[in-house]
């Protein structure tokens, strides 16, 4: 019996082109476009995620994308069986699933052997106080002294994650970074990685950002908060969205909120290529260099049929 299509799956850096390529390469497999990208889960954040709009969506069907309301905090355990149905859904009708998207553990969700441990009620809401009255940048000191890897690879001013994972280690009695297991896949895939040097990649953050500015990211925001943005634990504090919100609450000027969304984009996009060069199975290509399709796919067959493992 022959191995079953392997996804495809497109990561790296925001900024890098991922979309395009992803949409390049649906087009010539023949295949559909799975979102990895965990902002662009959120239904009217659009602008502010680069998300495809509706005349590339006509072209190539994209999934995964407005599930969620802005106000419900995200969750990797639910987008991940929301991925693997879609992924069998596509096999289904003999489809190759073309994913996409910088969010690390999303993509890893999405194609891994991972499970999340469980959550325990009491620990979270003490955790979740020592939050309220500390703030995040103490527990995540806390973070670094127990899991530095940890520590390094969540943003300090992330508190649900700060929380979460100081929730795992405490439950589980492990680092936090010990839950993730070996890179063995659960679904055949592919990852195809886009290297943009960091100068370029700082020029590309700053022009999207002013892009995002001209096309009315202000009102965007706007209209999210009438809809219950600042409520969201996870939308609210996404990258844009968190620095505008600061503006329309008066607490700085426009131009002050995308300086920053430019410094905290520029520090994210650090943060995921770290996260994803430590994934050996990543073939990493520069934006612009040729990407031959069949080879991709037969690239992905060899890998899996030579890593029992991973599958």
């Amino acid at each position: 019996m022959s191995e079953p299509t392997p996804v495809v799956a497109v990561v790296g850096a925001t900024a890098t082109g991922k979309s395009d390529l992803a949409v390049e390469l649906a087009g010539r497999l023949g295949g559909e476009v799975v979102n990895a990208d965990s902002m662009q889960l959120y239904r009217g954040m659009d602008i502010g995620t680069a998300k495809p709009d509706e005349a590339v969506r006509r072209v190539v069907p994209h999934h995964l994308l407005d599930v969620w309301d802005v106000r419900q905090p995200a969750s990797v355990a639910e987008y991940q069986r929301l991925a693997r149905a879609t992924f069998a859904e596509l096999a289904g009708r003999g489809t190759i699933a073309v994913l996409v998207g910088g969010s690390g553990l999303y993509v890893r969700a999405a194609l891994d052997q991972l499970e999340f441990p469980g959550t325990d009620p009491d620990v979270r809401q003490r955790l979740e106080g020592e939050l309220a009255e500390r703030g995040a940048g103490a527990l995540h000191q806390r973070l670094a002294d127990l899991d530095p890897a940890a520590a390094l690879s969540i943003d300090p001013n992330n508190g649900r994650r700060v929380v979460r994972a100081l929730e795992v280690i405490e439950l589980t009695g492990r680092p936090f970074t010990a839950n993730l297991p070996a890179y063995r896949y659960a679904v055949p895939a592919l990852q195809v990685g886009l290297d943009v040097p960091r100068d370029e990649l700082d020029q590309r953050i700053e022009a999207r950002v002013r892009g995002m500015a001209e096309r009315g990211l202000v009102d965007e925001v706007r209209r999210l908060e009438a809809a219950g943005l600042r409520d969201g634990p996870t939308a609210s504090r996404a990258l844009g969205y968190a620095q505008v919100l600061r503006h329309l609450a008066g607490e700085c000027s426009e131009a002050a909120a995308l300086a920053e969304t430019v410094r905290a984009t520029r520090r994210f996009a650090r943060r995921q290529d770290t996260w994803f060069r430590r994934d050996p199975r990543v073939h990493w290509l520069r934006p612009g260099e040729t990407v031959d399709v069949a080879e991709l796919v037969a690239a992905a067959d060899r890998e899996v049929a030579d890593l029992p493992d991973s599958r």
